[in-house]
Protein backbone atom coordinates (compact mmCIF):
# COMPACT_ATOMS: atom_id res chain seq x y z
CA UNK A 1 0.00 0.00 0.00
CA UNK A 2 1.40 2.91 -0.70
CA UNK A 3 2.14 5.86 1.46
CA UNK A 4 3.04 9.53 1.63
CA UNK A 5 5.78 10.78 4.35
CA UNK A 6 6.71 14.59 4.60
CA UNK A 7 9.92 14.69 6.83
CA UNK A 8 11.59 17.24 8.13
CA UNK A 9 15.82 15.85 8.50
CA UNK A 10 18.93 18.44 9.06
CA UNK A 11 20.38 18.99 5.41
CA UNK A 12 23.47 17.42 5.78
CA UNK A 13 25.59 14.78 3.88
CA UNK A 14 24.55 11.01 4.69
CA UNK A 15 21.20 12.37 6.54
CA UNK A 16 18.98 10.82 3.81
CA UNK A 17 20.98 7.90 3.91
CA UNK A 18 20.17 7.27 7.43
CA UNK A 19 16.63 7.30 6.49
CA UNK A 20 15.97 5.61 3.36
CA UNK A 21 18.23 3.00 5.46
CA UNK A 22 15.76 3.41 8.77
CA UNK A 23 12.70 3.53 6.47
CA UNK A 24 14.08 -0.23 4.80
CA UNK A 25 15.10 -1.59 8.34
CA UNK A 26 11.08 -1.24 9.10
CA UNK A 27 9.96 -2.81 6.24
CA UNK A 28 9.24 0.29 4.21
CA UNK A 29 10.26 -0.09 0.46
CA UNK A 30 10.91 3.86 -0.65
CA UNK A 31 9.62 5.13 -4.15
CA UNK A 32 10.47 8.21 -5.17
CA UNK A 33 11.53 11.31 -2.86
CA UNK A 34 11.50 14.79 -3.85
CA UNK A 35 12.84 17.85 -2.03
CA UNK A 36 10.38 20.09 -0.93
CA UNK A 37 12.34 22.87 0.67
CA UNK A 38 15.32 23.66 1.79
CA UNK A 39 15.55 26.10 5.12
CA UNK A 40 18.28 29.10 6.14
CA UNK A 41 18.02 26.64 9.64
CA UNK A 42 20.20 23.71 8.22
CA UNK A 43 17.19 21.87 8.02
CA UNK A 44 15.30 20.19 4.59
CA UNK A 45 11.85 18.93 4.20
CA UNK A 46 11.36 16.22 1.60
CA UNK A 47 8.44 14.27 0.59
CA UNK A 48 8.98 10.20 0.46
CA UNK A 49 6.58 8.22 -1.27
CA UNK A 50 6.57 4.51 0.21
CA UNK A 51 5.44 1.00 -0.35
CA UNK A 52 4.55 -0.33 2.84
CA UNK A 53 3.49 -4.08 2.31
CA UNK A 54 0.97 -6.04 4.20
CA UNK A 55 1.48 -6.82 7.87
CA UNK A 56 3.88 -3.89 8.26
CA UNK A 57 2.23 -1.00 10.07
CA UNK A 58 3.53 2.55 9.31
CA UNK A 59 3.72 3.43 13.15
CA UNK A 60 6.48 1.41 12.49
CA UNK A 61 8.20 3.20 9.83
CA UNK A 62 7.49 6.80 11.83
CA UNK A 63 8.91 5.65 15.01
CA UNK A 64 12.21 4.54 13.28
CA UNK A 65 12.53 7.64 11.39
CA UNK A 66 11.69 10.15 14.38
CA UNK A 67 14.46 7.76 16.41
CA UNK A 68 16.83 9.25 14.21
CA UNK A 69 18.41 12.68 15.37
CA UNK A 70 17.18 15.63 14.34
CA UNK A 71 14.29 13.85 12.26
CA UNK A 72 10.82 14.83 12.29
CA UNK A 73 8.00 13.03 10.79
CA UNK A 74 5.99 15.71 9.85
CA UNK A 75 2.67 14.23 7.71
CA UNK A 76 2.19 10.57 6.73
CA UNK A 77 -0.85 9.47 4.88
CA UNK A 78 -2.21 7.07 2.39
CA UNK A 79 -1.31 7.91 -0.87
CA UNK A 80 -3.34 6.76 -4.13
CA UNK A 81 -2.26 9.20 -6.44
CA UNK A 82 0.78 7.51 -8.42
CA UNK A 83 3.67 8.28 -8.46
CA UNK A 84 5.52 11.78 -7.69
CA UNK A 85 6.01 14.37 -10.62
CA UNK A 86 8.88 16.89 -10.66
CA UNK A 87 7.72 20.45 -11.67
CA UNK A 88 9.95 19.57 -15.24
CA UNK A 89 8.30 16.92 -16.15
CA UNK A 90 4.82 18.54 -15.43
CA UNK A 91 5.76 21.55 -18.04
CA UNK A 92 7.00 19.13 -20.27
CA UNK A 93 3.43 18.02 -20.40
CA UNK A 94 2.66 21.53 -20.62
CA UNK A 95 4.25 22.23 -23.63
CA UNK A 96 3.21 19.00 -24.97
CA UNK A 97 -0.25 20.62 -26.35
CA UNK A 98 -0.27 24.28 -25.71
CA UNK A 99 -4.03 24.97 -26.99
CA UNK A 100 -4.67 22.82 -23.76
CA UNK A 101 -1.99 24.07 -21.12
CA UNK A 102 -4.91 25.40 -18.75
CA UNK A 103 -6.50 22.14 -18.60
CA UNK A 104 -3.11 20.29 -18.60
CA UNK A 105 -2.06 21.95 -15.65
CA UNK A 106 -5.43 21.12 -13.14
CA UNK A 107 -5.15 17.58 -14.23
CA UNK A 108 -1.44 17.31 -13.02
CA UNK A 109 -1.81 19.53 -9.99
CA UNK A 110 -3.12 16.55 -7.52
CA UNK A 111 0.25 15.24 -8.07
CA UNK A 112 2.30 17.74 -8.64
CA UNK A 113 1.08 18.88 -4.97
CA UNK A 114 0.15 16.44 -3.51
CA UNK A 115 -3.29 17.61 -2.95
CA UNK A 116 -6.74 16.12 -3.54
CA UNK A 117 -8.35 18.03 -6.53
CA UNK A 118 -7.66 21.36 -8.51
CA UNK A 119 -10.23 23.46 -10.32
CA UNK A 120 -9.71 25.91 -12.39
CA UNK A 121 -12.47 29.15 -11.94
CA UNK A 122 -13.42 31.89 -14.60
CA UNK A 123 -14.41 35.13 -13.66
CA UNK A 124 -17.76 34.85 -15.60
CA UNK A 125 -18.30 31.08 -16.29
CA UNK A 126 -17.47 29.70 -13.01
CA UNK A 127 -15.34 26.59 -12.71
CA UNK A 128 -14.46 26.11 -16.47
CA UNK A 129 -11.48 22.57 -15.69
CA UNK A 130 -11.17 20.66 -12.79
CA UNK A 131 -10.26 17.16 -11.34
CA UNK A 132 -12.88 14.45 -10.54
CA UNK A 133 -13.55 15.30 -6.20
CA UNK A 134 -13.58 19.18 -7.09
CA UNK A 135 -16.65 21.11 -6.26
CA UNK A 136 -18.33 22.42 -9.05
CA UNK A 137 -19.48 25.53 -7.76
CA UNK A 138 -16.10 27.60 -6.38
CA UNK A 139 -16.25 31.10 -6.35
CA UNK A 140 -13.89 33.67 -8.44
CA UNK A 141 -11.07 34.87 -6.26
CA UNK A 142 -8.98 38.18 -6.70
CA UNK A 143 -5.76 36.94 -6.11
CA UNK A 144 -3.03 38.86 -6.96
CA UNK A 145 0.16 35.95 -6.04
CA UNK A 146 -0.42 33.06 -4.75
CA UNK A 147 -1.61 32.73 -0.98
CA UNK A 148 -3.18 30.06 1.31
CA UNK A 149 -7.10 30.39 1.33
CA UNK A 150 -10.03 30.28 3.52
CA UNK A 151 -13.42 28.37 2.25
CA UNK A 152 -13.64 25.59 4.48
CA UNK A 153 -17.51 25.07 4.56
CA UNK A 154 -19.34 22.77 7.09
CA UNK A 155 -18.27 19.11 6.57
CA UNK A 156 -15.19 20.07 5.37
CA UNK A 157 -13.15 21.31 8.14
CA UNK A 158 -10.02 19.58 7.68
CA UNK A 159 -9.30 20.49 3.93
CA UNK A 160 -6.43 23.23 3.12
CA UNK A 161 -6.71 25.38 0.67
CA UNK A 162 -4.54 27.91 -1.68
CA UNK A 163 -5.02 29.12 -5.03
CA UNK A 164 -3.13 31.22 -7.55
CA UNK A 165 -3.76 33.68 -10.46
CA UNK A 166 -3.63 31.93 -14.34
CA UNK A 167 -4.59 35.70 -16.02
CA UNK A 168 -7.24 38.24 -14.69
CA UNK A 169 -9.61 36.05 -15.72
CA UNK A 170 -8.93 33.01 -14.10
CA UNK A 171 -7.41 31.49 -10.98
CA UNK A 172 -6.08 27.79 -9.67
CA UNK A 173 -7.84 26.93 -6.59
CA UNK A 174 -6.61 23.68 -5.34
CA UNK A 175 -7.11 21.31 -2.04
CA UNK A 176 -5.53 19.21 0.65
CA UNK A 177 -7.53 16.81 3.27
CA UNK A 178 -5.79 17.03 6.50
CA UNK A 179 -2.23 18.63 5.83
CA UNK A 180 -0.10 19.11 5.35
CA UNK A 181 -0.31 22.81 5.40
CA UNK A 182 0.68 24.88 2.21
CA UNK A 183 4.37 26.33 2.70
CA UNK A 184 5.67 28.91 0.65
CA UNK A 185 8.15 27.48 -1.66
CA UNK A 186 5.12 25.45 -2.63
CA UNK A 187 2.80 28.90 -3.24
CA UNK A 188 5.86 30.38 -5.35
CA UNK A 189 5.96 26.88 -7.33
CA UNK A 190 1.89 27.00 -7.86
CA UNK A 191 2.57 30.79 -8.86
CA UNK A 192 5.43 29.61 -11.20
CA UNK A 193 3.63 26.58 -12.68
CA UNK A 194 0.27 28.62 -13.63
CA UNK A 195 2.02 31.56 -15.10
CA UNK A 196 3.82 29.50 -17.28
CA UNK A 197 0.73 27.27 -18.40
CA UNK A 198 -0.73 30.69 -19.52
CA UNK A 199 2.59 31.72 -21.44
CA UNK A 200 2.09 28.32 -23.11
CA UNK A 201 -1.59 28.66 -23.65
CA UNK A 202 -0.98 32.29 -25.18
CA UNK A 203 1.53 30.99 -27.30
CA UNK A 204 -0.09 28.03 -28.34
Amino acid sequence: MPFLMRVELPDVPGSLGRLATAIGQAGGDIEAIEIVEKRADGTALDDVLLEVPPGVMPDSILSACTALPGVNVVWISRYAAGGLVLDLEAVEELTAEPAHALDRLVDLLPVTFRVDWAARVHRASGVVHATGAAPSDLPFLELERPERLELGEDGDEDSLFAGARVDGNSVVVVARRGGPEFLDSELARLGHLCGLASSISRAG
